[in-house]
């Protein structure tokens, strides 16, 4: 397995990126204020008004390091890296089975049985947390039950519609009890359902920024073993979208996003204060507590678990592009099937 290397995101807004030999350096005001060698970075990710010189970027391509934009926000704006690496008979595999029913019904369903399993996993960690007295543990228990009733369907041969249709049910089922889960601060973090493009209340604009921060990860490593990130299964062809790192998303984001959301408001590491409301009813993080946010999200990669297909110890970080190596492993003839992450 590779080693989890460091993304380095920038935030403070008037930052400039130049190349100083094979280092990326940070200037501010003419001056250096930081500098981190090409090969100890996964990634570069930059929010806002941050300028960068056409050098670094020749490095960043040269060296296989993603360059990322995105808006103030966090909105995803574009993207650079360099020549596409793997065997294109690998990618010329995957185009060919996202346009055959079967196999690609076969690989959507257990992308959905790992979104929805680590759903219900949850649900379940947060009951087990709380005594049955206590507000809103009956609740997430009877969600649980009904998540389960969706993971029995989706364990038989099912068309393709039908399994996105229990992954909608799951999923609505799994955001009602949302609220119940948020067990501090509730004065400024409530959750009532899931708002994007923009977030309308601060819960919504953590879980979005969140969200932006793993799929950079996970586009990273689905080009890392030469698949094509533009090319889905469960997400279909659409202009400007990565289907693919959208799928691998699926099944990680209640274990890389949505616990570690709760586990900063529940904690108390940020408060609804570092949010801002603008004219139209967005609601975006403050600087600070987007800094805040990543520093946690950095730590989080860092956490080892033991991966439940390949019985091996590797960091949290290194997930995405374990199962982006497994769905590459499969579509090679390698695996009969795809294994989701199953967290537990």
């Amino acid at each position: 397995m590779r080693v989890l290397l460091n993304t380095l995101y920038v935030t403070t807004e008037g930052a400039y990126l130049a190349r100083r030999r094979e280092a990326v350096c940070i200037r501010r005001e003419g001056q250096v204020v930081a500098q981190f060698p090409i090969h100890v970075l996964e990634g570069i990710v930059c929010f806002g008004k941050i300028g960068f010189s056409p050098k670094v970027l020749e490095l960043c391509a040269r060296s296989g390091v993603p360059f990322s934009i995105l808006s103030p926000g966090g909105r995803f704006v574009g993207r650079l890296h360099g020549p596409t690496t793997g065997n294109v008979l690998l990618r010329r595999q995957q185009y060919r089975l996202t346009d055959e029913p079967e196999p690609a019904a076969r690989i959507v369903r257990a992308i959905i049985i790992g979104k929805v399993s680590n759903c219900r996993t949850v649900l379940l960690r947060a009951a087990r947390e709380r005594d049955d007295n206590a507000g809103g543990a009956a609740e997430l228990r009877r969600a649980s039950q009904d998540i389960g009733d969706a993971l029995r369907c989706l364990s038989v041969a099912i068309p393709l519609d039908t399994a996105r249709g229990h992954e909608g049910e799951a999923a609505a089922k799994y955001f009602s009890v949302f609220d119940h889960l948020i067990t501090a601060q509730k004065d400024g973090f409530t959750f009532t359902k899931r708002t994007r493009r923009p977030p309308l209340d601060p819960i919504n604009a953590l879980l979005s920024f969140l969200y932006t921060l793993l799929m950079h990860d996970v586009a990273g490593a689905v080009e890392a073993v030469g698949l094509d990130p533009a090319v889905g299964f469960l997400h279909r062809d659409r202009p400007g979208r990565l289907g693919l790192a959208l799928d691998l998303m699926e099944e990680l984001r209640p274990v890389l996003a949505d616990r570690l959301a709760l586990s900063l408001i529940n904690r108390r590491q940020i408060s609804a204060d570092g949010f801002r409301r603008t004219e139209s009813g967005a609601v975006w993080m403050k600087d600070e507590t987007r800094k805040e946010v990543i520093v946690a999200y950095q730590t989080r990669k860092q956490e080892s678990i033991t991966h439940p297909f390949l019985n091996e110890e590797i960091s949290l970080g290194l997930v995405p592009h374990a199962q982006a190596l497994l769905l590459a492993r499969h579509l090679r003839g390698d695996l009969d099937g795809y294994p989701p992450f199953l967290w537990k």
